[in-house]
C-alpha cells in the first residue's frame, strides 16, 4: 500500500505534490519521490521519512506545473533510492501502488531484449514497457499505457507522465484505489481523498479497469478497450482528519474494514492452483533446505503469538511436522534445544520486535534455518533471516493489531500448504481445495463485516461497563479467544481473559455469575459438540452468554445463548479469518463507548523495541 499524488495545472506543483504526500504518509514511509515535467523529467527521490525528501527539495528545488509523487510501502525490493518511485526511463516516469504478478516473466523478456534494470521493483517494468510502446510511430501516452496494461497481470494504481506530452497525466486502476480531483483549471489524482482536500472537494473515484487521461481542463475516462465510461462526481464534506481515516472515526475501525483488501494483497501472486501449491519465489528456502526440516518452531509476541498458535495447527495437520509455539521473550531467556534440522519461523508485524529478533538470532546461531513473517520489507528481522514471507497488509496505524493478525494467519496457512506439498503430508486434492477456499475468503470477510458491524456495536453498548469478560474456544478457536480478550483489554481497559474451553472447569468456571459476559467461539467443526457442553455449563452458572458460530449451527446455540452471531461456513482451517472479525468489532465499539483513546491506548506502543 503506497501513496500516489499527481497534479497538472498552472501552478508550480512541487509544493502541492509534497503536501499531498504528507497527507498520504500513513500509506507508506520507507521512501518517497517526485517527478516533474519541465522540458524534461526532473526527478528527486530519498529513502526514509518524507522529511528527507522535503530537505532534498529545499537543497535542490525543481520547477514545473505537472508532475507525480509517491510515498512507498515496499513490496518488491528493499527500501533504497534506486527502488524508490517514481521510476524514470528516459522521458517517461511512473508511480505505482500494487503488485504486478507477472513481473518476473516481463523482466526476463525485457532483459533478453538488452534492457538494463536499475532497481529490484516490479514498477520499473511498467516504465520500460510504456517507453517502448511510446516509441512506436504515432503512439500517444494514453495508447502506450493501454498497451502496457494489457501485458500486465495484477493490481495497480498507476500514474504516468512523459515530457513528450508535458501537460498530461495518464492514470489507471485495478484493485488499488485511485481518485481524481477536479479543481479550477487544474486536476489532481491521488490514491486517497486526503491528498486532494486542500485543493478540491469534487472527486471521482475510478473503478477497476478504468484508464483516464487528465489535463488541466478535466478528465477523459475509458476502459482498457478504449470505450468511454462515465463515473459519478462526489462532493466531499469530511474534514481532512476524517478523510485521512477514510471517513472512519478511528484508524482501528478503518483497519478492521481493510482486512479483505489486505488479505487479497497477501494472497496475490502466491497461490498456484494448477500445481496445488504456493509459489516459492518469495520464501527463500530451496529444495535441499526444505528436505532437511524435521521440526518447526514459531516464535512471536502478543497478537503475533496468537497467529502462531493458529499456525501450529496448520503445520501439524497439513505439513505433518512437529511444531512448537514459543513466546519469543521466554525462548531467548532459557536454553532451548534448537539447531540443525529445525525451521524457526519468527513472526513480527514490524520486523523490529526486540524479543522476537533476539530469539530468532539465537536460533540461527545454533544452526536453525530462520524464516521471517513480517509486514515490513527490509526490517531488521527480514534482513537477518534466511528467508522472508511478507504479509502485504500495508501500514497499520492503530496500536491494536487487526489486519496484521489476519494476514499473518493467511501467511502461515500458505506456508503450511507449501511445506505440506514438499513433505508429502498434504495431498494435491486437499491443497487445491484449501487454495480455492482462500480465494473466496476476502469476500466472506467483507460479508461478515457488513453483516455484523451494527449488531456488534449494539452488543458493545450493553457490555461497555462490564468489569470482566471471559472468552472461550477449542482448537483453532482457542487462539481466537485469546486474541478477542487481548483486543478488548488493549483498547477498552476491561479485564478480559481467553481460555481453552476444555479447561473451563479447571478454574475459570468459578468466576462465572450473572454479571459476567462469556463469549464462546464455536464454529461448526469437530470440536462443536464439546464446546456446546461448555456453553451449557456456563449457562447453568447464569453467565451472560454470547456465541460466535457459523450459520449452519446458529439454531443449536440460540436456545442456550443470550446472543448468537454467525459467519458463513468455510473450511474449518479458515474459520479464524472470519470468527476473529466480530471480536475485533466488539472490542472497538466497547472502547469507543467508554471514550478511551482507541488508536493509542495508554501504556502501549505499536512496536516493542525494548525488553
Amino acid at each position: 500500500m503506497c501513496g500516489i499524488i499527481g497534479y497538472v495545472g498552472a501552478k508550480p506543483c512541487a509544493s502541492i505534490l509534497l503536501d499531498g504526500l504528507k497527507r498520504l504518509e500513513y500509506r507508506g514511509y520507507d521512501s518517497a519521490g517526485l517527478a516533474i515535467v519541465n522540458g524534461r523529467i526532473q526527478l528527486r527521490r530519498s529513502v526514509g521519512k518524507l522529511s528527507n525528501l522535503e530537505a532534498l527539495l529545499a537543497e535542490a528545488p525543481i520547477e514545473g506545473s505537472a508532475g507525480i509523487g509517491h510515498t512507498r510501502w515496499a513490496t518488491h525490493g528493499r527500501p533504497s533510492q534506486a527502488n524508490a518511485h517514481p521510476h524514470v526511463v528516459e522521458d517517461v516516469a511512473v508511480v505505482h501502488n500494487g503488485i504486478f504478478e507477472n513481473h518476473m516473466e516481463l523482466r526476463n523478456v525485457l532483459e533478453s531484449q538488452g534492457v538494463r534494470m536499475s532497481s529490484d521493483t516490479d514498477t520499473e517494468i511498467a516504465a520500460h514497457l510504456v517507453h517502448q510502446a511510446l516509441n512506436r510511430e504515432g503512439a500517444s501516452l494514453l495508447e502506450a499505457v493501454r498497451e502496457t496494461l494489457k501485458r500486465i497481470r495484477g493490481s495497480y494504481a498507476l500514474a504516468v507522465v512523459t515530457s513528450r506530452e508535458p501537460q498530461t497525466i495518464i492514470v489507471a486502476k485495478n484493485a488499488s484505489p485511485l481518485v481524481l480531483g477536479f479543481g479550477e483549471d487544474e486536476m489532481l489524482c491521488a490514491s486517497d481523498i486526503p491528498a486532494l482536500l486542500s485543493h478540491t472537494r469534487d472527486i471521482i473515484q475510478l473503478e477497476d479497469g478504468d484508464l483516464a487521461c487528465i489535463t488541466a481542463g478535466g478528465a477523459h475516462i475509458e476502459d482498457l478497450n478504449g470505450r468511454p465510461v462515465v463515473r459519478p462526481m462526489q462532493h466531499i464534506e469530511w474534514s481532512s482528519v476524517m478523510a485521512e481515516k477514510g471517513g472512519y472515526k478511528h484508524f482501528m475501525l478503518k483497519e478492521i474494514f481493510e482486512q479483505p483488501r489486505a488479505l487479497e494483497d497477501t494472497l496475490r501472486g502466491r497461490l498456484h492452483p494448477e500445481a496445488a501449491t504456493i509459489h516459492d519465489y518469495e520464501i527463500g528456502l530451496g529444495p535441499s533446505a526444505l528436505r532437511s526440516v524435521q521440526r518447526v518452531y514459531l516464535l512471536a509476541c502478543g497478537t503475533s503469538y496468537h497467529s502462531a498458535l493458529v499456525g501450529r495447527d496448520y503445520m501439524e495437520s497439513l505439513a505433518r511436522l512437529s511444531c512448537n509455539v514459543e513466546l519469543a521473550s521466554e525462548f531467548r531467556n532459557r536454553e532451548p534445544v534448537v539447531g540443525p534440522g529445525d525451521l524457526v519461523i519468527a513472526i513480527s508485524q514490524s520486523g523490529e520486535t526486540l524479543d522476537t529478533l533476539m530469539a530468532a538470532r539465537l536460533a540461527k546461531q545454533r544452526g536453525a534455518q530462520v524464516l521471517a513473517i513480517t509486514n515490513v520489507l527490509g526490517s531488521a528481522l527480514a534482513r537477518m533471516s534466511d528467508g522472508q514471507f511478507y504479509t502485504h497488509a500495508g501500514p497499520e496505524i492503530g496500536v491494536a493489531s487487526t489486519k496484521c493478525f489476519t494476514t499473518q494467519v493467511a501467511a502461515l496457512l500458505m506456508l503450511s500448504i507449501f511445506l505440506g506439498r514438499h513433505t508429502g503430508g498434504l495431498t494435491a486434492s486437499r491443497a487445491a481445495a484449501l487454495i480455492e477456499q482462500l480465494t473466496k475468503a476476502p469476500q466472506l470477510m467483507r460479508q461478515t463485516l457488513a453483516d455484523l458491524n451494527e449488531p456488534m456495536a449494539n452488543l458493545a453498548k450493553r457490555y461497555a461497563h462490564a468489569r470482566d469478560v471471559l472468552f472461550l474456544g477449542r482448537g483453532l478457536s482457542y487462539p481466537i479467544a485469546l486474541e478477542g480478550a487481548l483486543k478488548l483489554k488493549e483498547v477498552s481497559y476491561i479485564h478480559a481473559e481467553g481460555y481453552a474451553a476444555g479447561e473451563m472447569k479447571h478454574g475459570p468456571i468459578a468466576l462465572i455469575d450473572e454479571q459476567m459476559p462469556v463469549i464462546i467461539i464455536a464454529p461448526k467443526d469437530h470440536h462443536f459438540d464439546k464446546t456446546l457442553s461448555n456453553l451449557e455449563e456456563a449457562k447453568a452458572r447464569d453467565g451472560q452468554l454470547v456465541a460466535i458460530t457459523t450459520s449452519d449451527a446458529k439454531a443449536d446455540l440460540a436456545r442456550l445463548s443470550n446472543d448468537v452471531f454467525s459467519v458463513e461456513p468455510t473450511d474449518a482451517l479458515l474459520s479464524p479469518l472470519l470468527t476473529v472479525l466480530p471480536l475485533q468489532l466488539f472490542a472497538y465499539y466497547v472502547a469507543d463507548a467508554k471514550g478511551t483513546d482507541v488508536d493509542q491506548p495508554r501504556n502501549l506502543a505499536k512496536t516493542v523495541t525494548v525488553e
